[in-house]
């Protein structure tokens, strides 16, 4: 009688890799690119259009390209690429416009706080938030006004006189209700207090624009290239946000005036082309002004840029919050929360998350709409390159793409830039695979 003997594996058998033509990079390439006959199909087609066009631009931008020069002629020839030795003789102009040589320095500082307050801002885990942020919303604004003009700033008695009358209409209202008998005495102090802070910002700051550092006015006339670019941005991007939130919220008030200004000033700057506003401001604005009066035109279009984006930045934030569920409305009055108080801890912040991507998208269209600023007589990067290319020192075939090109390459790095960060942040604040 034949007998049998049992084995019973001790370890566990080694895990076969998949088939050659599963997995790799053959695998990934039959899913992706060769999955069926329309795949297939439109795979080839990009193929070719790839080989078509990227080596000549390879070629034009690299090969070909000119790298030293003095003038038109390095730049001219049979087979001549991209005249880069026209750009590094323009680089100057392109990020400082017209700025005095000898005065050029103070606009490297501004730089340079700008990054230093940019960087830490941006990194999560950075110390020092709240310091830093009045360091950018107040600090570096006041510093960068002093540097990048330059001059005796006139504090005129007006000012203080506005700021007076303001501060007294901020206290009113904090304290009508105690006036009313609605609420005792006590309990308006801290909100007095909170309305006095930015009345004493604005009169430190005035007290420090007072004061002469010995810098040589510089003209808003005289800015221009990436300089001009950043300030319209950044001014646009700082104001827009809290403006935008505040209007958002305004159009969701049950008061009817609050409702009524928010939707008129919404409508207003929404449904007007931005170009119309820059040239109402630079033309028809000045007519409706004492001769005595006068606004400097790169104040008017950081004025109408930022109602414009502000108008935008509404709509989004009036969507994130729309997109709140009604059970977090509940759950805050719940647990007593204020108006205020429920949107501060627990309206807003989901509701910006939430629209991250439609901010960042409005952020990066204020920064391409920069450009129309030319309407005003100011010159951003995109208007010195075209102011450059008159110069008939370096007229040539080749000089008008390159000076494009290279425009285009700095406007796509920096919305580029903050597109990858709106993602980063919307994967940081991701809870939904927590």
């Amino acid at each position: 009688m034949a007998s049998s003997v049992a084995y019973v594996r001790t370890e566990p058998a080694a895990t076969l890799p998949p088939p050659i033509r599963v997995g790799g990079v053959v695998g990934w390439i039959r899913e992706n690119l060769f999955s069926g006959l329309g795949n297939t199909v439109l795979t080839l087609l990009a193929l070719y259009v790839i080989w078509v066009t990227v080596p000549p631009i390879i070629e034009f931008l690299f090969v070909d390209a000119v790298w030293e020069g003095s003038d038109r002629e390095a730049c001219v020839g049979p087979n001549v690429g991209a005249c880069w030795a026209f750009v590094e003789a323009r680089f100057p102009q392109y990020i400082y416009g017209r700025y005095p040589i000898e005065e050029r320095w103070r606009v490297d500082i501004v730089f340079a706080l700008l990054a230093i307050g940019l960087i830490p801002m941006a990194i999560p885990r950075a110390p020092f938030k709240r310091a830093n942020a009045v360091f950018l919303l107040v600090v570096l604004p006041v510093v960068s006004l002093i540097l990048l003009n330059g001059g005796d700033f006139d504090v005129w008695l007006s000012w203080w006189i506005m700021l007076a009358v303001g501060l007294a209409i901020a206290e009113a209202i904090v304290f009508l209700p105690a006036l009313l008998g609605a609420v005792p005495f006590s309990d308006r102090l801290r909100p007095a207090l909170v309305a006095m802070v930015p009345f004493a910002v604005l009169a430190a700051v005035f007290v420090v624009l007072s004061i002469d550092f010995g810098l040589m006015e510089v003209e808003t006339a005289l800015w221009g290239g990436l300089l001009v670019t950043l300030v319209v941005a950044l001014c646009g991007i700082a104001a827009s946000l809290p403006i935008g939130i505040l209007l958002a919220l305004g159009r969701r008030s049950d008061l009817p005036l609050v409702r009524l200004f928010s939707v008129i000033f919404i409508e207003f700057w929404r449904g007007v082309p931005l170009i119309t506003i820059l040239f109402m401001s630079s033309v028809m604005l000045p007519l409706f002004l004492p001769d005595d009066v006068s606004f400097d035109k790169l104040l008017r279009a950081l004025i109408g840029v930022a109602m414009f984006a502000s108008a935008y930045m509404a709509e989004v934030v009036r969507g994130g919050l729309q997109a709140m569920p009604k059970g977090q409305y509940e759950g805050a009055d719940a647990l007593g929360l204020g108006h205020w108080q429920k949107m501060q801890l627990i309206i807003l912040p989901q509701a910006l998350k939430h629209v991250i991507p439609g901010i960042v998208n409005t952020f990066i269209g204020l920064f391409k709409d920069t450009s129309l600023i030319l309407i005003v007589g100011l010159f951003d990067l995109l208007g010195m390159v075209k102011l450059s290319l008159v110069d008939p020192k370096w007229a040539s075939p080749v000089t008008p793409a390159t000076g494009y090109i290279f425009a285009g390459f700095v406007f796509w790095l920096f919305c580029f830039g903050m597109s990858r960060y709106s993602i980063f942040i919307e994967r940081r604040l991701d809870r939904s695979g927590r």
